[in-house]
């Protein structure tokens, strides 16, 4: 063991413990997968990631990405996370304002919006999820038929299984069960559009619960609800999901369901205030930015 430099830092939020918080070893070197993976596990966080010197020369740093089950080829706040802290502890890009991280699924470009982070979303690709998957999902999440306007198997290096519902409402009220998604091995993801025309009164006289989720300060403009279940991978419900949002994005804004630039809250059911922005640039290729906080710097025995 070796005492390495460490963060712990809270993503998609610009007020501490209220976004997705992130452990990061800014020195990874010598550690092999089963150090990374005990460290992950005992961190009982969604990701915990570990630096390292690239090996690609036009990248900045290398990042292995690791949940509590396993590791990730790509993960978004992860992205943006490590990226936060690299800057931090004194990081230097090659290029001002533009910074590459390698990771599993190859390069990915991540620029300083202001004080904000932003990468690009890596490519994916969609497909049509089988009709006994969707069936056996429905079920698990305690969905009817009608409630499910779309589905797609979206896969940018994790695989989720998006569903688009009928609105917000519908993916803040849900009560999934855990064991089923579990067993049924597919991370799933949810999403509906904010409802634009009801009354700030008629939704804070909802549950409690909902009346929390739909507190928007005046200036927030939220598009999109988002929820995340990662069962198979130890994960019941992740607080706020870049890689998902990423491909919710990808899918979503082509076919004219949200603008090329809008704002997506994950993480309310949890007690969060995850806040992801999107934005679609005119090559076509989206961004997804977030705030992030640094809670904990310190060292760590690895």
């Amino acid at each position: 063991m070796k005492t390495r430099p460490f963060k712990q830092v809270d993503v998609f939020t610009a007020r501490p413990y209220a976004g997705n918080p992130l452990a990061v070893v800014l020195d990874g070197s010598g550690l092999d997968d089963a150090a990374m993976q005990a460290f992950a596990k005992w961190t009982n966080l969604s990701e915990t990631t570990f630096l390292l010197p690239p090996t690609d020369p036009s990248a900045d740093y290398r990042v292995r990405i690791f949940t509590p089950g396993g590791e990730l080829p790509f993960a978004g706040h992860p992205t943006l996370g490590s990226c936060h802290a690299w800057l931090e502890a004194g990081g230097r890009p090659g290029s001002p304002g533009r910074i590459v991280q390698q990771c599993a699924t190859g390069l990915v470009p991540i620029r300083v919006d202001g004080e904000r982070l932003a990468f690009a979303a890596p490519p994916s690709r969609r497909s049509a999820p089988s009709p006994s998957m969707l069936a056996k999902v429905a079920a698990a999440l305690g969905l009817k038929a009608p409630q499910i306007v779309a589905a797609q198997l979206l896969d940018n290096g994790p695989v989720w299984l998006g569903l688009l519902l009928s609105d917000a409402d519908a993916v803040l009220t849900l009560k999934p069960d855990h064991r089923m998604l579990r067993e049924l091995g597919q991370k799933v993801g949810v999403a509906g559009l904010a409802a634009r025309d009801e009354p700030a009164t008629a939704l804070i006289a909802r549950s409690n619960r909902e009346a929390r989720a739909f507190a928007r300060t005046p200036a927030e403009d939220i598009a999109l609800e988002v929820r995340a279940f990662a069962a198979p991978i130890g994960v019941d419900e992740d607080p706020v999901t870049g890689s998902f949002n990423a491909s919710l994005a990808q899918w979503l804004i082509p076919e004219g369901h949200l603008p090329a630039r809008y704002l997506a809250a994950q993480g309310q059911c949890l007690g969060r205030e995850g806040r992801v922005h999107v934005q679609r640039d005119d090559e076509g290729q989206v961004w997804i930015g977030g705030d992030s906080v640094t809670c904990i710097d310190g060292k760590v025995s690895l």
